[in-house]
């Protein structure tokens, strides 16, 4: 139920609907919920949905009902007084509101993406500390792809022709996109998400933005929202937003790196002192990051196709080094000067629900403060992980090792632990139920 004040907020913001979408994220981080008429919302009305489709797989199906409650119970939705807007995209308009899924009582539900991120920082809040974080996402802009065994392409140029990966950082019009982003921008301003830098990436049609640093619960909602954004702008236009990992084969995948710092009472970086020299807690936090990252992988590669980026050497490491301002290693210290001062995590994927990457980052990163723990040397050039550092090659070995996971349960609880492996193992299962086109177009004339 929302108070007489937060509905006076929303209704001076609803005028101009009749309708609005009540979603909160699933753990693949999709919006997940129910379309209400404002004057239903406006009034209070608890808005319920079944605990399950928290736990939805991406085929569509659900883990056995003991994961989830035996009874299949409802949550409640309660929409974030900050997190409501009007979709600028929409015609006629209609608006979204961002919700945390709670139990029926009020509590926290133990299967929210969104509720696991709020705790971590709760945590950090005891410490008397504040993350402070930024997001780069990178995707691909494809031509609607309506038969799934074709490969993607990328929509046809100004001269008509596609691209072919000889694009990368140029700044030329002839992709002919601009229609497209134009109205990308417009809605992002619309909505609140400020962008900091904008750049073609390496692959054909890859993009990346780079979403300006703040809060953590924002920057999740602010990349929940901008993902969602882009599919749906990409559809009035005739196009199609892949946010896969690795959507192509022989070209880069898509990242969601994450930069991470964190701030005293007095908003001073602690990973700097008062000489601007790095501090036992920025050690500390690299070291947890290294402790953790491993049984954590899972949580940030979440799907098949994950690996295949990661198992790509340049600019997706698969490896728990750190080093200054080095692509190889999977945890980099960009160039900065002392105030600014960070960690940046460059395992996640552009198919990584942005609550649960950031949950797991930094509780790996509170675990190293919490437990003193010292880092590896850094890295430095070309290097040779150790063993030490590797982190799972597969989704099987990912989920065996969140399987191993103590600190994971400790951190996530068990409930979710258990019904995030669960979905999991459906969606890997029915991806090995499948026959590929290479074992049919390579095995087949041989064997």
């Amino acid at each position: 139920m929302k108070s007489p004040e937060e509905l006076l907020q929303f209704a001076e913001r609803l005028t101009a609907v009749e309708e609005i979408e009540c979603v909160t994220p699933d753990l693949n981080g999709i919006p997940r919920g129910k379309t209400m008429t404002v004057e239903a919302f406006l009034s209070g009305r608890r808005l319920q949905l079944a605990r399950g489709v928290l736990l939805q797989c991406l085929m569509g199906g659900y883990p056995p009902t003991r994961f989830y409650g035996s009874d299949d119970g409802d949550l409640a939705l309660r929409a974030d007084p900050r997190q409501v807007h009007i979709l600028p995209w929409s015609e006629p308009p209609r608006a979204l509101a961002i919700c945390d899924a709670l139990e029926i009582d009020g509590s926290p539900c133990a299967l929210s993406t969104r509720g696991l991120l709020r705790r971590v920082l709760e945590d950090y809040a005891e410490l008397g500390l504040t993350p402070v974080v930024a997001t780069e996402l990178e995707f691909f802009v494809f031509a609607p792809n309506p038969d799934p065994r074709e490969p993607f392409q990328p929509p046809l140029g100004l001269d008509g022709r596609r691209e072919v990966g000889a694009s990368a950082f140029t700044v030329a019009s002839n992709h002919g996109l601009r229609p497209f982003f134009a109205e990308v921008y417009q809605c992002m301003a619309a909505l609140g998400l400020p962008r900091d830098t904008f750049m073609h990436e390496m692959g054909p049609s890859q993009y990346e933005i780079n979403l300006l640093h703040g809060d953590a619960l924002q920057l999740a909602d602010q990349t929940f929202l901008f993902k969602h954004l882009l599919r749906e702008v990409a559809l009035k236009h005739g196009l199609i937003v892949v946010c896969m990992a690795k959507p192509l084969g022989n070209v880069p995948g898509s990242s969601m790196h994450i930069h991470q710092s964190l701030v005293d009472a007095d908003g001073r970086n602690v990973f700097s002192d008062a000489e601007g020299e790095p501090t036992p807690a920025f050690a500390h936090f690299i070291a947890g990051q290294q402790a953790a990252l491993a049984d954590f992988t899972l949580l940030l590669a979440p799907n098949v196709n994950s690996f295949h980026r990661l198992a790509h050497p340049y600019a997706s490491p698969n490896n728990a080094c750190w080093s200054y301002d080095n692509r190889a290693a999977g945890l980099r210290i960009p160039a900065s000067g002392p105030e600014a001062r960070r960690v940046e995590n460059r395992l996640p994927g552009a198919d990584a629900n942005p609550y649960l990457a950031l949950a797991a980052s930094l509780g790996a990163g509170l675990y190293g403060l919490v437990q003193g723990l010292q880092p590896a040397p850094p890295a430095r050039g070309e290097f040779q992980v150790p063993d030490a550092l590797r982190l799972p090659a597969s989704m099987s070995e990912a989920v065996q090792r969140l399987q191993r996971s103590t600190l994971a349960r400790e951190l996530f609880g068990e409930e979710f632990i258990d019904g995030y492996l669960a979905t999991k193992s459906l969606e890997l299962d029915n991806f090995l139920e499948e026959v590929s086109p290479w074992e049919r177009r390579v095995l087949a004339p041989q064997l």
